[in-house]
């Protein structure tokens, strides 16, 4: 029986499949973030209600993100897989290339001028997208037990480490923002979390193979994402990145890895919690906000109760998780607050439809995205059709 959290989840995500043409006639409308989640929220779906058509519609997205984000643009001279592959090779490795974002706009020529405006409207990769991608990918292995899924995102993980980071080995540095071919710095600054971002989903991939059997060669690039952190430098007061360091954490505890780093985590969380909620305005009209950024720390929280668990079985230092939980209540303020349907109907929802719909869902429903199940687990088998 479906309780009220996973029928508002259901609902948008039923909207969202239709708008985007994964369930209608309508042109496929592919962005590469926007899809990641969707992906986990189709399988927490599928786990929630006990319906396989949840489970298809995920495999439907992953066919069809690969399908689009994998080749190149409609509007580009260039054609077929962006990897170079052939229709065989490519449909056999779709993440070989890497995917595109899936911005409205053509990526920046060669030798065409810098518009810091237009360019978050251009098309290109983003690590941070990438990252995501492999995690969705790889809960899908670990909700089915096939491995082909972790195999892709263990591909596009290699791949990415090549294009996205550059110099010595021992002062190595990330890229924020490639061409669609990986060839050319849109961007060149490296983002504040995207080397843990990287370790972190290597992390995870890596568990996944080994716990499918499926051998890994090249192995993945873990060390090399782990040497360029910065465990100093990971404080933010930005509800997106907060949110993404809480989910980083959870992933990790659930690996049980790197305890210390979970700690280092944590602690810049709860700094970037006090500093957010000093300056944030819950009053705010939704005009002035972006929810899909606010909705990014209310899927972080939703992670707090486990890492209360891992206090419980002395993993975690308690201070550290009780300075989090204080802001417990933050993510009920938030859910709250973008259920309200007069807030669901300014420009600034609107804009931006597709991504507020669906991480809304999955803060409604998170547990797709954040709890990472074992394959063999059979509570997370789905039922046939």
């Amino acid at each position: 029986m479906e309780d009220a959290r996973t029928s508002r989840a259901l609902e948008l995500m039923n909207r969202f499949a239709d708008r985007t043409g994964l369930t209608s006639a309508v042109t496929p409308q592919r962005y590469l973030w926007t899809d990641a989640f969707a992906v986990c929220n189709f399988l927490g779906l599928a786990h929630a209600t006990g319906d396989a058509a949840w489970l298809r519609l995920a495999l439907k997205l992953v066919d069809q993100v690969h399908r689009v984000l994998g080749r190149h643009r409609t509007d580009d001279p260039r054609t077929g897989w962006i990897s170079g592959l052939s229709e065989q090779q490519g449909s056999a490795h779709p993440t070989a290339g890497g995917l595109r974002i899936g911005k409205p706009l053509p990526e920046r020529a060669a030798g065409e001028r810098y518009d810091e405006r237009l360019e978050w409207d251009r098309d290109g990769q983003y690590f941070h997208y990438l990252t995501r991608w492999m995690h969705a990918l790889d809960q899908v292995s670990r909700s089915t037990g096939d491995p082909k899924y972790n195999r892709w995102a263990c591909e596009l993980a290699q791949v990415a480490q090549r294009a996205f980071t550059y110099g010595a080995a021992d002062e190595e540095r990330m890229v924020w923002k490639l061409s669609i071919d990986l060839k050319r710095a849109l961007v060149p600054s490296m983002g504040q979390h995207d080397p843990l971002d990287g370790f972190v989903t290597c992390s995870q991939l890596q568990a996944t193979a080994s716990s499918l059997g499926q051998p890994l060669e090249p192995p993945l690039p873990t060390g090399k994402f782990f040497q360029m952190l910065d465990p100093e430098g990971l404080v933010s007061a930005d509800p997106l990145s907060l949110g993404s360091l809480l989910a980083d954490a959870c992933r990790l505890a659930q690996l049980r890895q790197s305890p210390e780093l979970i700690d280092a985590l944590l602690e810049a969380a709860a700094v970037g919690l006090r500093l957010y909620a000093a300056q944030a305005n819950p009053l705010a009209p939704a005009e002035g906000r972006l929810g899909f950024r606010e909705l990014g720390l209310a899927i972080g929280l939703a992670g707090l109760p486990l890492f209360e668990d891992q206090v419980a079985a002395g993993r975690l230092e308690a201070s550290t998780v009780a300075q989090l939980t204080r802001h417990v209540g933050l993510r009920d303020a938030l859910e709250s607050y973008w259920l309200l349907p007069e807030h669901r109907r300014v420009a600034s929802w609107l804009d931006y439809v597709d991504i507020n719909d669906v991480m809304l869902a999955t803060s409604l429903l998170p547990e797709g995205f954040l709890h990472l199940p074992e394959p063999e687990r059979e509570e997370w088998a789905v039922p046939g059709p």
